[in-house]
């Protein structure tokens, strides 16, 4: 069977705009986290390949994508948790040019624990707000 790869990522391409399009913001940067997470991961797998080219490519993904959340970051509403955001970004970018430089793995895995557990925070906002939101609304109208 015959794969028409070009099409088949155009039809990706598609589906992923898409969903860019649809998204909430809160959802924008679950998939801007996802992203980062999966270059990071595929970084890791290209150096263990020695693929030079594609772990550079890999982690440039990952960079800008974390560049993207940073200069996202809101720092006068955000307070304390905004310039620690920062902080922490700034600190993964330079880890992550220094796996690259060094083809280290390790520091690609740190990397990745970190937005994993930022993420993990993240994912669970919905659901406190529904908490929040729940409680305020059974005050307000008991």
């Amino acid at each position: 069977m015959m794969v028409n790869y070009k099409a088949l990522r155009q039809y990706q391409d598609v589906g992923a705009k898409s969903a860019v399009a649809d998204a909430s913001p809160h959802r924008l940067v679950q998939m801007l986290m996802d992203g980062a997470l999966s270059q990071i991961a595929a970084a890791s797998g290209h150096i263990s390949r020695s693929e030079t080219a594609r772990k550079g490519a890999a982690i440039g993904q990952a960079v800008s994508i974390i560049g993207g959340l940073q200069g996202s970051l809101d720092m006068e509403k955000g307070g304390d948790i905004a310039a620690n955001l920062d902080r922490l970004y700034d600190y993964m970018t330079r880890r992550l040019t220094e796996a690259n430089l060094e083809n280290d793995v390790t520091k690609l895995k740190e990397v990745h624990g970190l937005l994993a557990e930022i993420k993990s925070a993240w994912d669970q906002l919905p659901a406190k707000l529904d908490e929040t939101n729940a409680v305020r609304d059974t005050a307000t109208n008991p």
